[in-house]
């Protein structure tokens, strides 16, 4: 969730694209996204040795599959797979709001630009192919923009 990965991008995720000694994973590219390399946080780091040492050879059996991602039969998880998993995580958790995998990606998105980074540095790591991509994500903080509407504006 913290590498605002395309649902696409975590179905394709193969065993070796984890490399839990750097803390990193290898994102192979779509034909919407560009290949990149991102940081896991220790967190992940650690749940994703559990898995892969404890979880997923019971999921596996004896099927053999170099997908990270396998489902409870031991197959690879298709995109819907996931899509149908994190709503079924995540509803209910932010009240009315709708969630999906898209809006946690551009949750992501926005908040690496409202934090400071750099566009060509979140550009990368959404994987964009077109700085103008990553350019739609920058969002005027509207709670500053109201403050100030209220404060200066001649009818208020």
């Amino acid at each position: 969730i913290h590498q605002g990965l395309k649902a696409q991008e975590l179905a394709l995720l193969a065993v070796t694209a984890i490399h839990l000694d750097k803390g990193q994973v290898a994102v192979r590219g779509t034909a919407t996204t560009n290949s990149r390399e991102l940081p896991l946080q220790g967190s992940q780091v650690q749940v994703l040795q559990r898995y892969l040492e404890q979880d997923r050879p019971q999921l596996l059996g004896e099927s053999g599959s170099d997908q990270l991602l396998v489902g409870m039969r031991g197959k690879p998880m298709q995109t819907e797979d996931i899509v149908k998993h994190v709503l079924r995580t995540y509803k209910g958790r932010y009240g009315d709001r709708q969630i999906s995998t898209g809006t946690i990606r551009q949750s992501v998105i926005a908040n690496l630009l409202k934090a400071g980074h750099d566009i060509s540095v979140v550009q990368y790591y959404a994987g964009h192919k077109y700085p103008s991509s990553t350019e739609r994500y920058k969002q005027a903080d509207f709670s500053v923009l109201r403050q100030m509407v209220g404060k200066y504006h001649p009818l208020r």
